[in-house]
């Protein structure tokens, strides 16, 4: 029932529509932990400060503590739990933290991960950072080295320490995005001659 307070939304979560009843105030994040029961996504600090609650909303990261739930409706929303492929095998980046010990007590992991696959496709755009030494266009896109992952990781916090694997996770995954993508153009050129 819609009352002055209330508004009857549908979220578009992981590829799936949910009608849901929600206070003008309820976040995103308590949307999707209390109303849809993806609890993947981490309430840490609930002020924006952690990044544990780190999701995908049209492919850019958004800490969803912060973001009221009525403001996501007719956008993508990617949680941790949405990552994997449909054939079950988990996406570079949770794969990454997984050989490589990303991860300690895994309570931030979501948002690292969620954070991580944005930081690689920011950077892959030609995106600038604070650590990013010539931001000209002319410069050409800059390598993502552990002090460029460092910068951009920046707002998801681990409270383990686990910062030398996140970014050793992060930079096989980012690897990896640009080998398919040069294995991709070299098909294409392949195909073309």
């Amino acid at each position: 029932m819609q009352t002055s307070t209330s508004s009857e939304i549908t979220l578009d979560v992981n590829g799936e529509e949910h009608a849901l009843s929600v206070d003008h105030r309820t976040t995103l994040l308590d949307a999707l932990r209390e109303r849809l029961d993806l609890t993947g996504s981490k309430k840490g600090c609930d002020h924006g400060q952690c990044g544990a609650c780190t999701v995908l909303v049209d492919g850019r990261r958004t800490v969803a503590c912060l973001q009221f739930a009525v403001a996501a409706e007719g956008r993508k929303i990617t949680t941790v739990e949405g990552l994997a492929r449909e054939d079950g095998a988990l996406h570079p980046v949770q794969q990454a933290f997984l050989d490589l010990d990303g991860y300690q007590c895994g309570y931030c992991t979501p948002g690292q991960i969620c954070s991580a696959i944005a930081v690689i496709e920011e950077h892959a755009a030609g995106w600038p950072s604070a650590a990013t030494d010539d931001i000209r266009p002319e410069s050409g896109a800059s390598s993502l080295t552990p002090e460029e992952i460092r910068e951009r990781m920046s707002g998801n916090l681990c409270r383990c320490g686990a910062y030398v694997s996140i970014v050793e996770a992060v930079a096989r995954a980012a690897d990896e995005r640009a080998a398919d993508e040069r294995g991709a153009a070299a098909s294409t050129e392949e195909a073309a001659v």
